[in-house]
């Protein structure tokens, strides 16, 4: 399989500029918490004059918001990576909502739909599990049942008489019969 490479958070911050600056996304509130908390969590990603500058009042909400995001695509990869986690903190609604994050959770790193994936396990059905189960319960009593040791079949007798649950009593009262005559053989 061919090994794939997911976008650095610089470039995903690119793709989810114009979501994040539209009017209306994010509030002049939480844009604030996430300046703060680059600048305090993280000074060395926000110093307090950057943090000032792009806590302006004075300047619109999509100016600051949009300078920050510029701001932060210049100093590196891993300054937009705190972004995205400060942004994930404060408003993990929109977080999720982002362009970037649909992309990434629609393909695995399989290549695999993820909302097809779901149902990769159960893709045969109840059918084909109740089948299986049988099998393996008929195989199950099958070698419980024809040992040759006598002492154990009394044991199948035990667990079958106070089975009416788990088999009908029809086919339960043929299994005791059966049993009752290859212990008389024997």
């Amino acid at each position: 399989m061919p090994y794939r490479t997911y976008p650095s958070y610089c470039d995903r911050l690119r793709q989810d500029m114009y979501f994040l600056t539209r009017n209306g996304r994010l509030s002049e509130h939480v844009v604030d918490k996430i300046i703060l908390q680059l600048n305090r969590v993280y000074p060395q990603i926000l110093t307090n004059k950057e943090a000032e500058k792009f806590r302006n009042p004075k300047a619109s909400l999509h100016i600051r918001l949009s300078e920050l995001i510029s701001h932060l695509q210049k100093k590196g990869d891993k300054h937009c990576q705190e972004f995205y986690r400060a942004l994930q903190i404060n408003a993990e609604q929109l977080y999720n909502d982002l362009p970037s994050r649909k992309i990434l959770k629609t393909s695995a790193s399989t290549g695999i739909d993820t909302d097809k994936e779901n149902y990769i396990l159960t893709d045969r059905g109840p059918m084909f599990f109740f089948a299986c189960f049988s099998v393996a319960a008929g195989l199950a009593l099958f070698m419980y049942c024809w040992n040759p040791d006598p002492k154990v079949i009394g044991g199948a007798k035990k667990i079958l008489g106070f089975s009416p649950i788990i088999i009908g009593r029809h086919v339960r009262n043929i299994c005791m019969v059966y049993m009752e005559d290859t212990s008389r053989k024997n």
